[in-house]
């Protein structure tokens, strides 16, 4: 009976489990088919949404694609009326001009009838009239024809002197061009000798053992000698001598003062250096100080700018094609006042611009441009009268002179330059040199005078008026200065004037 039980409750345990999964079971399927209906259910509002967003999109996106395309019609449509209208007024212009040209063409057409018909006329009046000429002059026409070759040929004369006259001139403009590279190229040839003269000092030594003193240990001194004076020192194979080269006068000076005291001292170190440079520098400022006043107390001139004055005494380091420019300015001052003087101008500006002209010169290697402009602008920095300012801007003939006071500088300049042995020329070379120009004019048939004036820079010559006429004055000029360019060395230019003369004299009894 026990085992009886035991299966009986066996099988009712496997049957009440049975049912318990399966009732469970059945519980799990429909909560998942509950859940599954909510997630369809959720879905479904889901792609409903998207569809009316994306409908949404679609419109505004229609509608903006609308707009865009409208506005682009309406653009292209106001173009096309905008061409519509450059075309009909472009058809209007070219059917006005075309009846211009019509009406031009009808006024042309009568133009060239009546211009035969005139044509006509006149060729028979100049018949008419040539045998008119026939019958009164009692000439052929052969001998008519001579009689107008004749003037022909004295015309064409005349018009081949002009031809002349325009081509010289024109190749005198040209040839300032040319002249330039000319006088270039020539610096450039003989500069070196002017360079050597004109910017290298020579200091000379006691002897050859100074030059390593000079040079100091690995080259200390000589560099701080440069540093200090901006000078380039050359120790080479010359005997007891140091070359000092700087295109600065003034920097020169003061290295050549500061070398030779040095030299004369025997203590050579960059401290000592250092001392004497400074010494060098202060006993140099002092004579250019000094220079300057007494150039300027000299000619009588007060009130000039100390800087001015300090100008005027670098002056004094300064030559010019081997002039002292100090010198020149006072020279060129004594002479434009003596002239102002005579003239009844202002001697004052007169001689204030002509100590003044060349103060550009004082640092034109320091500052760019030509020293007339450095000049004019150190006198306006220093409040110069505007007189002299005028005076000076014009004395190379850069500007129209506009007073007496700037003609007369610019006339003491050309004369102090000019002056014979003023530029490295004797006065033997000079004077043969104005006999040679004046003895070349003299070999030329119908010459009857000539003289050499302007220290050699201008010939006059006085011709014959029976032998030499107006055509042959212009070909004497050419010729004689075509021989005195092959014969004569001379510096810039020689000017030929030829002058005829025909005096016609009456007396009264």
């Amino acid at each position: 009976m026990v085992y009886v039980y035991a299966f009986v409750a066996l099988i009712l345990g496997f049957a009440g489990g049975y049912l318990a999964r399966r009732v469970i079971g059945e519980a799990k399927i429909s909560s998942a088919e509950q859940e599954a209906k909510r997630l369809i259910q959720s879905a479904i509002k889901e792609a409903e949404s998207r569809r009316r967003e994306a409908l949404i999109e679609a419109r505004d996106e229609a509608l903006r694609m609308k707009s865009e395309t409208e506005r682009e019609i309406r653009d292209a449509r106001q173009e096309l009326q905008r061409l519509e209208r450059r075309l009909i007024q472009r058809e209007e212009a070219l059917d006005r001009r075309q009846e211009s040209l019509t009406v031009r063409e009808e006024n042309l057409a009568r133009q060239e009838r009546r211009l035969a018909e005139a044509e006509k006329e006149a060729q028979e009046a100049k018949e008419r009239a040539l045998q008119e000429l026939e019958r009164i002059s009692g000439l052929t026409r052969e001998e008519a024809r001579a009689m107008v070759l004749e003037e022909v040929r004295q015309a064409a004369r005349d018009e081949a002197a002009q031809i002349i006259r325009a081509a010289e001139q024109k190749a005198k403009d040209e040839g300032e061009t040319i002249a330039k590279n000319i006088v270039s190229l020539a610096i450039q040839r003989c500069a070196a000798d002017h360079v050597a003269e004109n910017t290298v000092s020579v200091v000379e030594l006691p002897s050859d053992e100074m030059k390593g003193r000079i040079i100091g240990r690995e080259g200390r001194n000589i560099r701080t000698l440069e540093t200090l004076t901006g000078v380039e020192l050359i120790i080479d194979d010359t005997p007891e001598a140091v070359i000092l080269s700087a295109f600065d006068p003034v920097r020169r000076e003061v290295a050549r003062l500061a070398l030779e005291r040095l030299v004369a001292d025997g203590r050579i170190h960059p401290a000592r250096i250092e001392e004497m440079v400074e010494k060098a520098q202060r006993e140099v400022e002092e004579t250019m100080r000094r220079e300057g006043e007494q150039a300027a107390l000299s000619l009588g001139i007060h009130g000039l700018h100390p800087e001015l004055i300090k100008l005027l005494g670098r002056l004094k380091f300064r030559t010019s094609y081997g002039q002292n420019v100090l010198k020149h300015s006072v020279e060129v001052a004594r002479l434009a006042a003596n002239m102002a003087a005579e003239l009844g101008a202002d001697v004052a500006v007169a001689r204030r611009a002509g100590l003044l002209h060349d103060i550009g010169k004082a640092i034109d290697h320091e500052v760019e441009g030509t020293h007339v402009q450095v000049g004019i602008n150190l006198l306006n920095r220093y409040r110069e009268s505007p007189e002299v300012v005028k005076a000076v801007e014009a004395h190379h003939g850069d500007v129209e002179p506009q007073s007496v006071e700037a003609f007369l500088v610019a006339a003491a300049d050309a004369i102090s330059a000019a002056r014979p042995g003023a530029r490295r020329e004797t006065l033997e070379n000079y004077l043969k040199r104005l006999e040679k120009l004046e003895a070349i004019a003299d070999s030329f048939d119908g010459v009857e005078k000539a003289y050499a004036i302007q220290a050699g820079r201008e010939i006059r010559i006085m011709v014959k008026p029976d032998k030499v006429d107006d055509l042959g004055a212009l070909n004497l000029a050419r010729d004689i200065a075509k021989k005195i360019e092959k014969e004569v060395e001379y510096p810039g230019q020689v000017k030929v004037t030829v002058i005829r003369e025909t005096r016609a004299v009456g007396y009264a009894r």
